[in-house]
């Protein structure tokens, strides 16, 4: 490690995310015609600051600004009395100005009409501001379910890009509150690229056919094996069918949603136990609601691991319920007893409220037994 890297370390200095795609070529192509005026604005100003010295015997700084004022035209006067040959390179230089602005004019106004520019340098701004985003959700294809989860999402606080090649896109993005968008297919490079899915939690995949599901969900799982990613991708999909849930997670993905499945599970339980269905509705399923439910997984190197269910003691200090506890292999133990030991990357259900979960959060996070906890 270099001594400049170790004085950012030191310092905690961060260094700003670039995107991986920065369309600095496209910029430059829009940009390019403007070279020609430009070169030229130049050379007139050299010719003119050389011909008034050599002509009339001016400073460098008169002979400067009388060209200044002379290419553009402005008209203030002379600087020094000018001769009879001054004046016709004078003249000379204001026609020739008159030309290069005209042609300038006439270069910025066609960029302009075509309004590639500004798109370009909106785009650009875009994929900036999506570099510095971090756990957030990368959501592919616009559609009714996408409109719902990012409804969610936004009230949940948690960032989201949505990738769609819909040439409408951005209209699209306007009406329905998408901050951030990519315009590309979902499982193409330029697209994983532009939405910076290298610093991503997840991404949510909700094509309406199956096929772009799995192109989907493949690219990923490609992609992360390139990039080296130490914690992979959380994928989530949705599917059409059973069959074709059982597909999607064979190819990779961790979470599937079937409509049909769903709405089944739903109306059983609001026909077995319809009680209980309004106070899931009421307490879990809104967002404003003041009880909360979560995983939260203890790590090796958590206090907690090998610890007993009862020395957790949440429900004294943060008001929160261990409901659940699921073991490395899967196994889920409903309501676990006070003698159940926790064991290392085991996942506790907790029931509370948010701040209460966060609280329970930070401590089992922690590798010796917090002093709060020392007095339960």
């Amino acid at each position: 490690m270099t001594v400049q890297n170790r004085i950012k370390k030191f310092l905690n200095w961060r260094e700003t995310s670039k995107p991986h795609i920065t369309l600095n070529d496209e910029l430059y192509v829009l940009l390019a015609p403007f070279r020609l005026p430009l070169i030229l604005t130049v050379l007139t100003m050299m010719l003119g600051t050389f011909g008034y010295i050599i002509i009339d015997n001016m400073t460098l700084l008169d002979a400067l600004y009388q060209t200044g004022i002379t290419f553009t035209t402005v008209g203030f006067g002379e600087m020094a009395p000018i001769s009879e040959v001054g004046r016709m390179f004078t003249i000379s230089l204001i026609i020739f100005g008159f030309l290069v602005f005209s042609v300038a004019i006439g270069i910025i106004v066609d960029v302009l009409n075509r309004g590639e520019l500004f798109k370009v340098m909106r785009e650009r701004r875009m994929l900036y501001n999506i570099a510095r985003l971090k756990q957030h959700f990368v959501i592919c294809y616009h559609n009714e379910f996408t409109i719902q989860v990012t409804k969610h999402l936004r009230e949940s606080h948690i960032p989201f890009v949505v990738i769609d090649p819909n040439e409408n896109l951005e209209e699209l993005a306007e009406k329905y509150k998408y901050p951030y968008f990519v315009k590309a297919e979902p499982h193409t490079e330029v697209a994983i690229l532009k939405s910076h899915l290298s610093s991503a939690k997840g991404i949510i995949t909700l094509a309406d056919n199956i096929a772009d599901n799995i192109a989907t969900i493949a690219s990923v799982r490609l992609y992360e094996k390139e990039i080296h990613r130490r914690r992979p991708f959380l994928i989530i999909s949705n599917a059409p069918t059973i069959t074709d849930e059982e597909k999607l997670l064979k190819l990779g993905a961790d979470k599937v949603v079937t409509p049909t499945n769903i709405m089944a599970q739903r109306i059983n339980a609001m026909a077995v136990r319809p009680d209980m269905e309004n106070l899931l509705q009421e307490f879990l399923y809104r967002q404003d609601t003041p009880l909360d439910m979560e995983e939260a997984r203890v790590t090796k190197t958590s206090w907690l691991a090998l610890k007993k269910i009862r020395d957790a003691s949440f429900r004294e200090v943060a008001n929160v319920t261990i409901i659940g506890l699921r073991n490395k292999d899967g196994k889920f133990i409903p309501m676990p007893k006070g003698d159940t030991i926790i064991t290392a990357g085991a996942k506790l259900l907790l029931i509370g409220p948010s701040d209460g979960i966060r609280k329970a959060r930070k401590i089992i996070r922690k590798t010796i037994k917090p002093e709060e906890m020392k007095n339960v």
